[in-house]
């Protein structure tokens, strides 16, 4: 967490949590602002060492008028209490403040609108901000309607875009916001290169707040600033909730489509149910709230309000943005706009905030109760295996031959990494269709197929030689070995075909490295049983293997010649 405060009270939080209470977090900042008070007190210490420059006095722009404010106040004040009590939309409530202003403007003539007329512009925001508060604080009544503790109605909606890998709508009053799920490999991951981190994102969130959003025709001169910060806080939100062991790198966008008041915290609800839409595993629904304050300090009046509206975070003390599980916060922004926050405002803020979050929460798991089991039929599907290290050369191939080849008749992706503990390779196969995953998973199992000595294997004849037969086992294709022609059967043979012939599939027995030959050895006969009295006939020359093999080479001459 990161917390900013003066002496007196705190002004700044944000940061992500694991599940935590509310006490926990109140805990963590009156830990922060004592320390902070440490700090304030070292700073006034050096200044009153080292002395201190004289303030500075600044003239205020414009002239100050108290008749005409007592004037625009009275001609005001009640309409737009009046306007504010109706509980009208955001586009009606706007109009008629917009009607009210130009009312009062057309009392006075153009002369005194040139002179004083930003006076009367700046007297009337005042007045309209003094009457929405006065409401809250008198009646408990907000802008639309609501009481201070009201969430806006809520309609949620998942695989709202058929061909994406997961979507959803999230709609909460007049805010509304799109979110949608990309999955990648590991080439895909977000690269991070900063002075204080250098690595990479396997989840990662964008937030986009076009200009239509809030009914504005206005070029996009690139990622704002806001736009940055609310996508960051979405992120933190959710980024705990993501498995460990989730294969993909995954990416959420979020378009906000309307805005009203808290279009991040709509953006954590559909980022979640998009989600789980998607596949992703997650191990808890997220939701998110933003609370909002109506103070007076005079009177010592305050209102916290759940759900707020655009025009309660302008007009408003606080904007306290919270999300997490059912069992706990995750992440958290809180800016105060007035001095003395107590920690009994900020105590009853976070209790309220939870009981908004569980209400919202509620509506996200009615749409969707559980992620779906499995990711869609056009979203590729992940597959990762471990491979030891001297196989990876194998599998990629001179100049990547065989890599390449695989994934174009597979239609895969095959992304290969080194793991830095084991220096095992990490081969992930992401694929639409399960048939091209199957063939490059059976293509692995074939390069890094090791018999072990002893073992029965079925294998396919798939040459013929003079001196034996080149088989391939069944369960590796393309893993071939020799099959020596003295080792087809106890009998002597003459020619290979008379025991066995191309396509042939027999059983064999695996011996290892024969030390004579310094080859891998298979035999049928072993597998059969030995004939009584057998014995291995032997010549001056050496075994009749061996001349048999001489014999062999001298056609092989033969033919060269």
């Amino acid at each position: 967490m990161m917390i900013g405060a003066s002496a007196e009270s705190v002004m700044m939080v944000e940061g992500e949590m694991k599940e935590i209470s509310e006490e926990e977090m109140v805990e963590a900042i009156k830990f922060a602002h004592e320390h902070i008070k440490n700090q304030i007190d070292a700073q006034m210490r050096l200044a009153d060492a080292f002395g201190r420059k004289e303030v500075r006095e600044y003239e205020t722009e414009g002239n100050e008028d108290a008749d005409l404010e007592k004037k625009i106040h009275d001609m005001a004040y009640d309409k737009v209490y009046a306007v504010a009590k109706a509980g009208s939309s955001k586009h009606e409530r706007g109009a008629a403040f917009s009607e009210i202003k130009e009312e009062i403007k057309a009392t006075f003539s153009e002369e005194e609108l040139e002179e004083f007329g930003d006076l009367v512009s700046d007297y009337y925001r005042k007045t309209e901000k003094a009457a929405i508060r006065d409401l809250t604080l008198n009646e408990g009544m907000r802008l639309d309607g609501r009481k201070t503790d009201e969430i806006r109605p809520i309609w949620c909606e998942v695989d709202y875009l058929p061909s994406t890998h997961g979507s959803s709508i999230f709609t909460r009053g007049e805010t509304q916001a799109l979110a949608t799920v990309t999955l990648g490999t590991s080439r895909e991951a977000n690269q991070i290169d900063m002075p204080s981190y250098e690595g990479e994102e396997t989840f990662y969130l964008h937030y986009n707040f076009p200009p239509f959003c809030t009914g504005e025709a206005r070029p996009i001169r690139g990622t704002s600033r806001r736009e940055i910060g609310h996508g960051n806080l979405a992120q933190r939100a959710l980024k705990g909730m993501i498995p460990e062991d989730c294969p993909y790198t995954v990416r959420v966008v979020s378009e906000v489509l309307e805005s009203n008041g808290s279009s991040s915290m709509a953006t954590v609800c559909s980022g979640t149910m998009a989600l789980m839409d998607a596949g992703v595993q997650l191990k808890k629904p997220v939701s998110g709230i933003a609370m909002g304050l109506i103070s007076d300090a005079d009177s010592g009046k305050y209102a916290v309000l759940s759900d707020i509206l655009g025009d309660e975070d302008h007009l408003g003390d606080m904007d306290f943005k919270v999300t997490g599980t059912a069992d706990g916060i995750t992440a958290c922004q809180m800016d105060i706009k007035v001095k003395g926050l107590s920690y009994e405002i900020l105590v009853k803020a976070l209790k309220q905030a939870a009981d908004g979050r569980l209400h919202i929460l509620e509506k996200l798991t009615d749409t969707i109760s559980a992620p779906n089991a499995d990711v869609k039929s056009h979203a590729p599907k992940m597959v990762t295996v471990k491979i030891p290290n001297e196989y990876i050369g194998a599998l990629i191939g001179p100049g990547g031959k065989v890599i390449q080849e695989l994934q174009k008749e597979t239609d895969t992706t095959i992304v290969i990494n080194e793991d830095p503990e084991t220096e095992e390779g990490i081969v992930e196969i992401l694929g639409t269709g399960q048939e091209g995953i199957d063939a490059v998973l059976a293509k692995i199992d074939s390069i890094t197929f090791k018999p072990e000595v002893g073992s029965v294997y079925e294998v396919k004849v798939i040459k013929i030689l003079d001196f034996g037969a080149v088989v391939e086992y069944v369960e590796a294709p393309g893993n071939e070995v020799l099959l020596h022609i003295s080792e087809l059967a106890w009998d002597r043979t003459d020619n290979v075909t008379d025991v066995v012939n191309m396509g042939d599939v027999i059983d064999v027995k695996y011996f290892g490295i024969d030390k004579r030959t310094r080859k891998e050895k298979v035999s049928k006969k072993a597998l059969e049983p030995k004939p009584e009295g057998y014995q291995e006939r032997k010549s001056s020359g050496g075994s009749r293997d061996n001349n048999r093999g001489r014999d062999n080479r001298n056609r092989d001459n033969k033919r060269r010649d």
